[in-house]
């Protein structure tokens, strides 16, 4: 590693197998480096810098949970197995540690030096408590004693009450009390989760707001400092000695062992519940808090010294999301306004979408199309009488869910509806067992999934009786069924009533609900039986192109490449001459630019507006191109463990759209940035070009989305 916690640049030849990949732990951290860049970008609105840190602090909790988490567990199973990049699982952690420690250290100055002064200027005020006034403090007194006390229960921790359990991204007092007859105690205090974090208070009068009117003026305060403030109320007669913040991050990768599951669905259940008992692989403590109490927690946490972070200034960032909720448009980004399709701009009834889609092909680009022509889609399927079976993939649906909905009253007309809901998406568990539920209760049939395989394809299939019979109407998408995330997260998705494309969606989900062991499909690539297999080939041709001289280049976008085989793949074409351009938002364990390895290869990563989302694999093909879009990046559990699924585009027109489309990326310059042979990522707005362009307003402007 790097003073600043980068990765290290070691000589790299053809034959270093070692130096041939990036760490994929330390190359998602150079990845939420990115995002904590945007934060402290002065380019954006300034709540969406703060958007950025939080969405930073909630990354590092969710790798925390589930990369380290699992790198612990290898260290103690006695695992000695190599990563890719030649590291042991202890290096592994000793180097992210290194990573780790410098990047809060950003976090916290920009939010103490930056964006917290901003915000007190612009009238947004999150205070200390020793900072409130005398109004102020009476209002946190009452709202104490009416909202807060009855929630609290101080545990204690002495020879009669053992050390008490403390929930996962739990925010925790550690109260030390000197009691007349047992000298000093500890007792725990959890800051309720039920409560805000951030609690609205009187604006008051702060010298640094004269000249910003009282209606623009927003006041806060943190609930652990109203609780630590208001202890002698939970320890009468005690001596309140000190009090300090910590914050525990467990083992949130609960393994199901679904081939002893009778019921997945409750095994699911009680996975989710087991998180809340992992080990605890995190503890964040305020750099106040003294060595013999970090001891105490250190020892009974059962945690080495190295998993303790030490912070200045409140802990759990990803709290101050909250602030995006103010009435403060002006510290924001323009409302966004997604367009129809002009395919679908006049389509409302049944007969109207189906009627666009036999004419031609329709690509969907979220968010600068809008998602609600799929929904109205399904809505209207529901509703026709001509429609006669509708299935669909769930992977992460949401909350308050339109699409689940439709399926529900696509039920109630008597049709036949088929739902996968992958009970395995994680984190989105109890959500998806609700919806499940729901939809087996309005007599959908709902299928979980495949024991060892988690179902990420995105599918929908509408099955319609016309007047030369029966038609297959087909969806399939890089992203998933949400209307919530269909804003921010950029994603692909095509509507065609192609009969092969039908025939194959068909026999896919027969795989998914029965006994089909379909091994092959007409024009879409699935995991886990021809995707690899498929690309393979694709990349295959396009090294002959190369090698025969007719040329030969890839353009990928994706969010992941870690499959040790695939990135391989793309060094033999580097070295067959294809030129090969990758845009990858997150992890990469590809080295590019390395002569006689990867020279032909660039990488590039954008961070920005919306979350890049979308998967395209396009193939030159000696002019004649090819590209598919869809659910799986390059990663061992997307080609091997999971169900994933690509379409080919078939259409001419929607080829060229889809081509014009990443070159818009390839030549944003405000939010790309290239990664070097290094391992570091530099903005491409560091170097010179004739033309900058920000690739989402450029799309949102040629689409004719945008701002009003």
């Amino acid at each position: 590693m790097s003073d600043d916690g980068s990765p290290a640049a070691p000589g790299v030849s053809g034959d270093d197998s070692a130096g041939r990949y990036f760490n994929r732990e330390l190359s998602w951290l150079e990845f939420n480096r990115r995002v904590l860049e945007e934060a402290m970008d002065q380019r954006h609105p300034l709540l969406e810098r703060v958007k950025f840190l939080a969405i930073f602090s909630a990354n590092l909790d969710e790798f925390f949970m589930i990369r380290v988490a699992g790198i612990r567990q290898q260290i103690a199973a006695g695992v000695t197995s190599r990563s890719a990049d030649g590291l042991l699982p202890g290096e592994q952690l000793a180097a992210i540690r290194r990573g780790v420690a410098p990047l809060i250290a950003q976090q916290r100055a920009c939010w103490r030096d930056d964006i917290h002064p901003r915000l007190r200027r612009e009238g947004v005020f999150v205070l200390d408590y020793d900072e409130l006034d005398q109004q102020q403090r009476r209002f946190c007194r009452d709202y104490f004693a009416r909202e807060v006390f009855p929630v609290l229960t101080p545990l204690a921790f002495d020879p009669a009450h053992p050390f008490p359990h403390i929930s996962n991204l739990s925010l925790n007092l550690a109260v030390v009390i000197r009691d007349p007859e047992e000298g000093e105690v500890f007792a725990r205090i959890k800051v309720p989760g039920v409560l805000p974090r951030l609690v609205a208070i009187p604006t008051g009068e702060p010298a640094d707001a004269e000249r910003i009117p009282a209606e623009r003026r927003h006041s806060f305060v943190w609930l652990e400092q109203i609780i630590a403030h208001n202890l002698e109320a939970l320890f009468p007669g005690e001596q309140i000695v000190e009090s300090h913040v910590f914050r525990i991050t467990r083992n949130a990768d609960v393994e199901i062992q679904e081939e002893e599951a009778a019921d997945l669905l409750r095994t699911i259940e009680a996975g989710v519940r087991q998180r809340r008992f992992g080990n605890v692989v995190r503890l964040v403590v305020n750099h106040a808090m003294p060595p013999a109490l970090r001891e105490l927690l250190v020892v009974n946490l059962k945690l080495h010294v190295d998993d303790v972070y030490e912070v200045h200034g409140p802990l759990g960032l990803s709290s101050v999301m909250a602030l995006l909720r103010i009435p403060r448009p002006d510290l924001q980004d323009p409302p966004h306004y997604p367009v129809r399709p002009p395919a679908l701009r006049h389509a409302r009834s049944a007969a109207e979408y189906f009627s666009a889609i036999r004419q031609q092909d329709v690509l969907l680009h979220h968010p600068f199309d809008s998602f609600e022509p799929l929904v109205e889609l399904i809505e209207a399927a529901a509703e026709d009488p001509d429609v006669l079976a509708l299935k669909q993939t769930l992977y992460r649906v949401g909350s308050n869910s339109p699409i689940v909905k439709a399926l529900m009253r696509a039920r109630e007309q008597d049709k036949q509806v088929t739902v996968l809901v992958e009970l395995k998406a994680r984190f989105d568990e109890e959500n998806n067992i609700t919806w499940a539920r729901a939809l087996e209760r309005a007599g959908v049939h709902v299928v979980y999934g495949l024991v060892g395989l988690k179902t990420h394809a995105k599918l929908a299939l509408v099955v319609r009786r016309e007047h030369d019979g029966l038609r297959r109407y087909v969806h399939v998408g890089t992203g998933n069924y949400n209307a919530t995330t269909a804003r921010v997260y950029t994603d692909l998705g095509v509507l065609t009533c192609d009969p092969d494309v039908g025939a194959d969606v068909s026999d896919l989900f027969n795989f998914l609900t029965g006994y089909s062991r379909q091994r092959s499909y007409r024009r879409l690539l699935v995991a886990p039986v021809s995707l690899r297999s498929g690309l393979v080939q694709l990349i295959e041709r396009e090294i002959a192109h190369a090698r025969a001289g007719r040329g030969g280049r890839l353009t990928f976008k994706f969010n992941s490449l870690v499959d040790p085989a695939m990135t391989d793949l793309l060094y033999r074409a580097s070295q067959a001459g294809v030129d090969v351009a990758l845009n990858i938002r997150g992890i990469c364990c590809l080295r590019p630019g390395v002569p006689g390895l990867s020279e032909r290869i660039t990488v590039r990563s954008i961070v920005g507006r919306y979350l890049e989302h979308s998967r395209i694999y396009a193939f030159h093909n000696a002019g004649d191109p090819e590209i598919y879009i869809g659910s799986a990046d390059l990663m061992q559990r997307n080609l091997d463990r999971r169900v994933e699924a690509l379409i080919p585009l078939r259409d001419p027109a929607l080829i060229a759209q889809v081509g014009r489309l990443l070159d818009v990326y390839q030549r944003d310059t405000e939010r790309a940035r290239a990664l070097r042979s290094d391992g570091r990522y530099e903005r491409i707005a560091q170097q010179e070009h004739a033309v900058r362009l920000d690739s989402h307003e450029d799309i949102a402007r040629t689409s004719g989305a945008g701002s009003r």
